[in-house]
């Protein structure tokens, strides 16, 4: 029963990948004039918005090129990947070294902000083109890139705080990034700054943002690991940290199933589970107060595309590393609710927004913020872990 369950969805996820996410942003998304990709499409894939998003930039290039790897040696796809990395190096990084967050489609700057996040994506763009091309420069590239993150982070100055001195604090979001950086450039290339920094990781989210007594794993804390009682304090993600269960459950298979991480992966995922699946609708809501206090976002109690897709590739993972059966059911629970609601059968792809009871908020396919990137590496992950569990390995 369980290897015609998986195989139905390696089958569906390839497929899907293959005839409908990939075609839509090849078709819609890729620019042939200028070089990289747009992400601002409506609902029929019409461009709604010329600005170009440049993490995401990165995130089709790693894509176009993980798919190209793990399911399908198309041409278009390796050649989309090298046409995003070509954008970023000629047009989206400043004097300084850092990155631009947006840019106009011909790639004069608008907007940098005070995270690393475009170079994160823009380094597994190169790592995994590397891989997909056999072109090692590339990879050198990303390692390269990955140690310029680590010290615009490590040197005071240079990205400006969140807050003031007033409230020190430290944030899951760059903590967890780094392990899935680290861990995508080392498919690629050995360094020994890859494995600290995900050693370094790892402990920070097991010293400082884990919080049994909330049974939480917190976006925001002291430096020390200090609960911060307000409202920023209190959010707990659940996307975000279900996302970061599977980072660790990826790294615990690396070292052979290491028992630890497993078992704190499978907390994170297990706690992260209760707190976001909506009881009464279905799906992963948005944000939780760690208090059940009101939270401040007004988004809150919607249903964003990515949560859920995270929730798939980690019921999966969790199902590898146990063999329980109650893992198996959560990925069939947010598999059914997702595809229930998200895909767009007239027009192709997926929303991005929906209202807490599955209803669209709004039809556009991509912005600066949604694009191609959770759903397709959902698709080509999750392709991989069914394969792997139907073989045995």
């Amino acid at each position: 029963m369980d290897s015609r369950y998986l195989q139905t969805w390696a089958d569906s996820y390839r497929q899907e990948l293959t005839e409908n996410i990939m075609p839509f942003w090849l078709k819609h998304g890729l620019d042939r004039k200028h070089g990289g990709v747009y992400t601002c499409v409506d609902r029929d894939g019409s461009l709604i918005d010329t600005t170009k998003s440049v993490w995401f930039q990165g995130r089709f290039g790693f894509i176009a090129a993980f798919a190209y790897n793990n399911v399908e040696k198309n041409p278009e796809w390796l050649a989309a990947s090298k046409n995003c990395i070509d954008f970023i190096e000629k047009h989206c990084f400043d004097k300084d070294g850092r990155m631009y967050f947006e840019v106009k489609e011909d790639g004069t700057p608008l907007r940098k902000r005070r995270y690393v996040f475009s170079e994160c994506f823009a380094a597994i763009a190169m790592s995994e083109y590397a891989l997909a091309s056999g072109d090692h420069d590339y990879a050198e590239k990303a390692l390269a890139l990955f140690k310029q993150i680590q010290h615009f982070i490590a040197t005071p100055g240079i990205l400006e705080p969140k807050y003031l001195a007033t409230l020190e604090a430290q944030g899951h979001s760059i903590t967890m990034i780094l392990i899935n950086t680290a861990s995508r450039i080392r498919a690629a290339i050995e360094d020994p700054a890859l494995n600290r920094q995900i050693d370094n990781s790892l402990a920070a989210l097991k010293k400082y943002f884990i919080h049994p007594e909330f049974k939480a794993l917190l976006e925001m804390v002291g430096p020390n690991g200090e609960f911060i009682d307000t409202c920023n304090g209190r959010v707990i993600n659940p996307g975000h940290c279900i996302e970061t269960a599977w980072f660790i459950l990826e790294e615990a298979k690396y070292r052979q199933w290491d028992k630890e991480l497993t078992e704190m992966a499978l907390t994170i995922l297990d706690w992260s589970w209760e707190w976001g699946w909506d009881k009464e609708f279905g799906g992963i809501i948005n944000f939780r107060d760690c208090r059940n206090l009101p939270c401040q976002d007004y988004s809150q109690d919607m249903k964003f595309w990515w949560p859920q897709t995270e929730a798939i590739i980690a019921t999966l993972y969790a199902y590898q590393a146990t063999g329980d059966e109650k893992y198996l059911a959560m990925h069939k629970q947010i598999s059914d609710w997702t595809y229930a609601h998200f895909p767009d059968k007239e027009y192709g792809e997926w929303y991005g927004y929906l209202h807490r009871d599955g209803t669209v908020a709004q039809p556009a396919k991509g912005n600066i913020f949604k694009g191609p990137f959770h759903i397709p590496r959902m698709m080509v992950k999750s392709y991989m872990l069914c394969n792997e569990l139907i073989s045995g390995k």
